[in-house]
């Protein structure tokens, strides 16, 4: 009987688990914190802060893949699929900037957190925005959410149900509903991050320090139907489209080289007979 389960270029062990929780714990706070601070607290006076958040979360991201690096024993092999899939992703974002969403990368992040799993989905992800970052010029406060945000994005594909037995269409059909809900999901934390800090352009919608929770709730939705509704929708089109059409030839390509790759076979070396 053919053995159809999945080697992991990287496992997440207890110190890397517990660095991802940390820092998604923080993050969750970093977007959350609006409807989280009672007005009274006054804590939108502190919007000019975020450089010193842009720093601390960086850190931590950079803690978590360092942790999940040494204690995965990361070898050489993967390293090298984490840098053409990372050199890949980054090269496609900037395909169709500012048009309607369309964002190839968003497809292939899901098809290979699918395959190659939740601990290199999430190290894969963070890795490829920071890359497009650098390549687009998009540095900024917001980088560290956008890294955060698409290692949860392809580590959540490393988690979908049965990675050793779905395959053929109820894999596509799986990956696709994912891509779909999970491009708006990715576009809501990344409205998160800069909602705050438009208060002074945008009344209508823009975050009031001392409104209710509701009241902001409210603002905020409206905030990502005006700004990104649109985005979000092409993108999660796109990715649809892309995993349906393409997207057995890309995981079958993925797999190939993932049982090729062999990474959780320890490296021998054999005596030489004289």
């Amino acid at each position: 009987m053919t053995d159809t389960r999945q080697a992991k270029a990287v496992r997440l062990g207890p110190r890397s688990l517990a660095a991802l929780v940390l820092v998604s714990a923080v993050g969750v706070a970093a977007l959350g914190w609006p409807f989280l601070a009672p007005p009274a607290s006054r804590a939108g006076a502190h919007a000019q802060d975020a450089p010193w958040l842009f720093a601390g979360l960086l850190l931590l991201l950079v803690a978590v893949l360092a942790a999940t690096i040494s204690e995965s024993g990361l070898g050489p092999k993967a390293v090298a699929m984490l840098g053409v899939l990372a050199a890949t992703g980054a090269a496609l974002r900037p395909i169709g900037a500012g048009t309607a969403g369309i964002e190839p990368m968003f497809f292939l992040m899901v098809l290979s957190g699918r395959v190659l799993g939740p601990g290199f989905g999430f190290v894969l992800g963070s890795v490829t925005m920071f890359a497009s970052a650098l390549l687009t010029g998009g540095v900024g406060p917001w980088m560290p959410f956008q890294m955060l945000a698409m290692g949860w994005f392809t580590m959540g594909a490393g988690l979908l149900p049965g990675p050793d037995r779905l395959r053929g269409r109820p894999e596509l059909a799986l990956l696709a509903v994912y891509g779909f809900l999970s491009a708006f999901a990715y576009g809501t934390i990344t409205n998160l991050a800069g909602w705050t800090f438009m208060r002074e352009n945008a009344s209508n919608i823009a975050f009031q320090p001392d409104g209710a929770v509701a009241a902001n709730l409210a603002r905020f939705v409206a905030y990502c139907l005006a700004t990104s509704l649109g985005w979000d929708g092409g993108r999660a089109l796109v990715t649809v489209a892309l995993t349906v059409t393409i997207g057995p030839a890309i995981l079958r390509a993925l797999r190939r080289a993932t049982r090729r790759a062999a990474f959780e076979t320890p490296v021998t070396f054999g005596s030489h007979a004289e």
